[in-house]
C-alpha cells in the first residue's frame, strides 16, 4: 500500500513531558479545546505517580481517557501503554491521541513504547513536547546539582519542541540566559516562551513535527533481538541515555477508614535484565481525608510544606465552604479552583518530593482533621 495513504490513515500521537508543576495539564486542556474546535475527537492517556487521577478531573468529561496510575513508569509503560493505546483506538476511534507523562518520568520510555506500538497499529508519533518551568529551571541551573536537575536535562534533550513556560516569573536577562541554555542542551527543538502555556496552537504543533524514527521497518527484525530504542534527532545528538533509566518511586497511601498506624508503603524498585541507572528517588504520599478540614488551616499547612515536597495536588471539601476545590502546589506557590468532580471522587491529596518525612505530613493532616 502507498506510504502516503498509510500516513493519512494513521492517528497522530503527541507526548507531553515536563517536570512536576511545569504546566503540562494546562497545555493538555488547551490542546483538547483546539482539536475539538476543529471538529476532531481527541483521546488522552494520563500517567500520574499517585493512586488517583487528579489532573484528569479538569479535562472535559466527554474526552475518552485511559489512566496509568501509581507505578514505576519504566516497568509498566512498555506493555501497558501499548495495550491502552490499542483499546483507545479500537473502542473510541479518536482522531488524535495525547499522552501526558508523569513529571518524574524520562519520556524516552514512552517514546519507545509508542513507536513500537506503531509497528502494528495505525499510529504516528508527531511530537514530543516538553514544558519547562522557567523559574524552576533557573534556580536549578544556579545550583547545577541534584537528580531533579539531571532529569530535567533529559526531558529537555529528548524533546522535539520546548515550551518555556512561566516566563513572567523571570527577568529579561534570565529569560535570555534560559533560551541560550535550552539551545545548548537541545539545538534541534524550537523554543516557544509562554505564560500559562498560552500559545498559538498551530505554531506549536507545526514546530514539534520533527520526531525522527531512526529505525526503519526493514530493520525491525534486527531490533527484535535486542532492546529497541527510538529517539528524536535532538535526543540522539546529545547522547540522551537509553540505558533503561527510570525513577524509583516510593508510594505511600493513607487509605480511608484505615488505622493511622497502618499506612501502606509501596516501594516500586525493580530488577531488570537490562543495565540501568537510578534516575531519581521520588517519594509519593497519598492522603485520603475522613472528613472536611478548615480551608484557612489547610492553606497555612500547604504554605509551610518542607522544601523537599516540590509538588502537591488534590480535591478537597472544606468545612467552612460548600464548594469542592481542586488545589495544586508547585515550588512554594499554590492555587485553588472550584470544581465539580467527575464521578465519585474522595477528598484526597497527593504529595510528591524527594526524601521528605511522610509521617510528619500525615500527622499534620490528621491534626487538621481533628479540628472541630
Amino acid at each position: 500500500m502507498n506510504e502516503t495513504i498509510l500516513k493519512e490513515q494513521s492517528i497522530p500521537v503527541y507526548i507531553l513531558s515536563g517536570f512536576l508543576g511545569s504546566g503540562k495539564t494546562t497545555l493538555l486542556v488547551q490542546l483538547i479545546k483546539h482539536w475539538q474546535q476543529q471538529g476532531l475527537r481527541p483521546a488522552v492517556v494520563m500517567n500520574e505517580l499517585g493512586e488517583v487521577n487528579l489532573d484528569g478531573q479538569i479535562v472535559d468529561s466527554t474526552v475518552p481517557m485511559t489512566e496509568m496510575l501509581g507505578g514505576c513508569i519504566c516497568c509498566t509503560v512498555r506493555g501497558d501503554l501499548g495495550l491502552q493505546l490499542a483499546e483507545l483506538v479500537q473502542e473510541e476511534s479518536p482522531d488524535v491521541i495525547i499522552i501526558e507523562a508523569t513529571g518524574a518520568a524520562n519520556p524516552m520510555e514512552i517514546l519507545d513504547a509508542v513507536t513500537e506500538t506503531s509497528l502494528y497499529m495505525r499510529l504516528e508519533l508527531k511530537s514530543l513536547i516538553t514544558v519547562v518551568d522557567a523559574a524552576h529551571l533557573s534556580g536549578l541551573y544556579q545550583e547545577q546539582k541534584g537528580q531533579t536537575f539531571k532529569l530535567m536535562q533529559e526531558q529537555i534533550r529528548c524533546a522535539s519542541v520546548l515550551l518555556l513556560n512561566k516566563t513572567d516569573r523571570v527577568n529579561v536577562q534570565e529569560l535570555k540566559d534560559l533560551e541560550q541554555l535550552l539551545e545548548k542542551w537541545n539545538g534541534f527543538a524550537p523554543v516557544i516562551p509562554t505564560v500559562k502555556c498560552e500559545v498559538e496552537m498551530d505554531l506549536l504543533l507545526r514546530s514539534g513535527a520533527d520526531v525522527h524514527v531512526h529505525d526503519s521497518a526493514s530493520e525491525a527484525g534486527r531490533h527484535a533481538q535486542q532492546e529497541h530504542h527510538v529517539h528524536t534527532e535532538a535526543c540522539g545528538t546529545h547522547g540522551c541515555s537509553h540505558g533503561h533509566e527510570h525513577a524509583h518511586h516510593t508510594v505511600q497511601d493513607d487509605a480511608p477508614n484505615a488505622d493511622a498506624s497502618h499506612s501502606h508503603i509501596h516501594d516500586h524498585s525493580h530488577e531488570h535484565s537490562a543495565p540501568h541507572a537510578s534516575h531519581e528517588h521520588v517519594m509519593v504520599y497519598t492522603h485520603y481525608f475522613s472528613h472536611p478540614v478548615n480551608s484557612e488551616a489547610f492553606e497555612k499547612f500547604v504554605s509551610a510544606l518542607p522544601r523537599d515536597v516540590y509538588r502537591a495536588k488534590g480535591i478537597l471539601s472544606f468545612s467552612d465552604t460548600a464548594s469542592r476545590f481542586w488545589f495544586q502546589y508547585a515550588y512554594r506557590e499554590s492555587d485553588y479552583m472550584k470544581i465539580t468532580p467527575q464521578g465519585d471522587v474522595p477528598n484526597v491529596a497527593v504529595f510528591i518530593g524527594e526524601h521528605f518525612d511522610q509521617t510528619v505530613i500525615r500527622d499534620q493532616l490528621l491534626e487538621l482533621e481533628a479540628i472541630k
